[in-house]
């Protein structure tokens, strides 16, 4: 499952890291919004506008705890905490997360916005990361190992020593 173990673990675990705290500070900045500004943002709306907001608070907050956790799985991983055959768990990949729908995305306020979009970015960056290492970890497996095939001049090494 993973090109992880193709690459180099320092490139690996720099790429983790940057986007395990890419996805701590989005968290960080939708929670901030949501419980402060979003409640007074909200409260211009009618009923089914903010129920919308409402519903799409939640859909940031399950996208990033999602990213989250699949980010801590590769850092448990990197650290021989998990197996690499293990990461096929259901536990250990990225969990499902519900797109936005634009008409509602077209009527929130321009901070909320943001962070709809830019933890919908961040999980699909993290998602198509995900299907890669899928995709050649499969490859890998698929595979026939390669036989070694006799060297043309070790063949001839071996006849010279037979005929003396």
């Amino acid at each position: 499952m993973h090109t992880a173990e193709s690459l180099h673990p320092a490139l690996f675990a720099r790429l983790i890291d940057g986007l395990y705290t890419e996805a701590l500070v989005m968290a960080d900045e939708a929670r901030a919004y949501f419980d402060r500004q979003g409640d007074a943002d909200k409260g211009r709306y009618d009923t089914m506008t903010r129920l919308s907001f409402t519903c799409e608070s939640l859909k940031v907050t399950t996208r990033l705890m999602h990213i989250i956790a699949w980010l801590m799985s590769q850092k448990a991983w990197q650290r021989g905490e998990i197996a690499t055959d293990s990461l096929d768990d259901p536990k250990y990949r990225l969990g499902p997360a519900a797109q936005t729908d634009e008409a509602v995305l077209a009527i929130m306020p321009a901070q909320a916005k943001h962070l709809v979009e830019e933890s919908q970015s961040l999980y699909d960056r993290v998602l198509r990361l995900q299907q890669r290492m899928e995709a050649a970890f499969s490859a890998r497996r698929s595979v026939a190992p390669v036989q070694p095939t006799a060297s043309p001049a070790l063949e001839l090494l071996g006849r010279l020593e037979k005929s003396l």
